[in-house]
């Protein structure tokens, strides 16, 4: 049995050397892989050497979190192309972003969140053009702005069965919106907590064909580790969970078919 974790970050645990016994203790919990997922300039190389030196186990992307969009946003974007490039270090993303929209913590002055609003908006449309040049996976961040994110991948043209909403944390409805358009969502421990079965009603919706486990560590810790740092070894934890919780199948199928799709989505081998 394998998982892949297909969303976690990996550099807090790097700067602290914690970084050795998280993959170990991930390899022992029966996890093939992990995909580091970029935020900004300052990690897509770091994660690019991770994943040379870890190769199979640590994979990565490379985007810019809307979080970390500024006025100087452009700037922050002008190499992300290039790690694609026919000259660029091997290896390669298996992603663009995470990117995306994000109104929850957006300034609280009203014209200064439309300003940050606006500059959110101009980025991701920006990464939405690189990821339609590219054909390659997307990952998308939207917290508190499910119908504007959609409504740029739309206007995008970009293939939405190459689109996964990470940590998905809206319902049925809205999950709905993305597999009638071909896009996917993953997710998180919040399946695990007690506080979210519109959570658990929008993995069901969506269906264990298209279902794919991340942990977003070192945030989101599941059950029973709720509160602590996470880290990939528990996305088993998710996995146990949606098996017995969610679709009512064994660890062992479920774990088949989430590492299938990530595979699949991701065109990791």
């Amino acid at each position: 049995m394998t998982l892949i974790d297909t969303h976690c970050h990996l550099d807090g645990y790097l700067s602290r050397g914690e970084l050795p016994g998280v993959l170990e203790r991930a390899r022992a919990a029966g996890l093939e892989s992990m995909i580091a997922v970029g935020t900004g300039p300052e990690d897509w190389a770091l994660y690019r050497g991770l994943s040379a030196k870890h190769a199979g186990m640590v994979r990565y992307s490379a985007g810019l979190h809307p979080c970390h969009v500024d006025e100087g946003w452009k700037g922050a974007l002008a190499t992300l192309e290039s790690f694609w490039g026919a000259s660029a270090h091997r290896p390669l993303p298996v992603a663009l972003g995470e990117c995306g929209l994000d109104r929850f913590h957006l300034p609280k002055d009203s014209d200064e969140a439309a300003r940050v609003f606006g500059w959110q908006q101009e980025a991701f449309r920006y990464q939405l053009e690189i990821a339609g040049r590219l054909k390659c996976p997307l990952i998308i961040h939207s917290r508190n702005a499910f119908t504007d994110t959609v409504k740029l991948i739309d206007e995008s043209g970009v293939d939405w069965k190459r689109v996964v909403f990470h940590c998905f944390s809206e319902g049925a409805a809205e999950v709905a919106e993305l597999v009638k358009r071909g896009g996917r969502a993953s997710f998180t421990g919040i399946l695990t907590y007690r506080n979210a079965p519109a959570v658990r009603d929008a993995a069901r919706a969506q269906g264990l064909d298209r279902f794919m486990v991340e942990t977003d560590a070192p945030y989101l810790a599941p059950m029973p580790h709720r509160g602590k740092t996470n880290e990939p070894a528990w996305v088993r934890h998710v996995a146990e969970y949606a098996a017995a919780e969610v679709f009512g199948v064994t660890l062992e199928s479920l774990a088949a078919t989430t590492t299938r799709n990530a595979r699949e989505f991701f065109g990791i081998g």
